[in-house]
């Protein structure tokens, strides 16, 4: 199957399908569609931490290379490598929890702002909208944020994020409401009304 065709040419699951017999090419196309994307949500999950971003994108990847038999062909390729990715994010939730609780850390630095300073006003640009974003992002429960990346950033359908997060399409719905109300009235200071 694989002998005949332009691997580029061929689906993610089509690659999976090469990854589990061992093809390098195939693993190396998958890498190139979604290294990036991965980085991408990681960093945006990870609280803008670009390290750790890179050390969660390359997790995935030696994950996928050293278990790819662990892949449910029966899925869609895309939505169970964000469910992983999801549940990486989780387990770092609560790994930054427990030092939290015994060290009484901080789990990210994005909790102090001043949105009322008079020379805020003088920055508003989209520079600035889309900081002030990633800071709301941030201060955003794990569900919600993961939603609204998934939906926003990584484009995904409601059913494929439905897929990814095992849950109904009308709570994905409901979370992309409450954060999009919650999101406009964190950031109305960059409406034009």
């Amino acid at each position: 199957m694989f002998l005949f065709k332009n691997k580029k040419d061929l689906t993610d699951e089509q690659l999976m399908q090469g990854v589990c017999v061992g093809d390098s090419a195939c693993f190396g196309i998958l890498y190139d569609r979604y290294a990036d994307k991965m980085m991408r949500y990681f960093y945006r999950m990870l609280f803008q931490n670009t390290a750790k971003a890179e050390d969660f994108t390359q997790d995935i990847f030696t994950k996928l290379i050293e278990k790819p038999e662990l892949f449910d062909s029966g899925k869609k390729f895309s939505t169970w490598l964000y469910a992983i990715a999801l549940n990486m994010c989780k387990n770092e939730y609560r790994r930054l929890e427990v030092r939290r609780n015994t060290v009484n850390e901080e789990p990210h630095p994005n909790k102090t702002r001043d949105m009322d300073s008079e020379n805020f006003i003088d920055k508003l640009d989209k520079k600035t909208f889309l900081k002030m974003l990633e800071v709301e992002l941030s201060l955003l429960d794990e569900k919600h944020r993961s939603t609204f990346l998934l939906r926003y950033q990584e484009e995904m359908s409601i059913k494929e994020i439905s897929e990814v997060l095992g849950i109904s399409e009308g709570t994905i719905k409901s979370r992309l409401f409450y954060t999009i109300r919650k999101l406009s009235e964190k950031l109305k200071v960059f409406s034009l009304n």
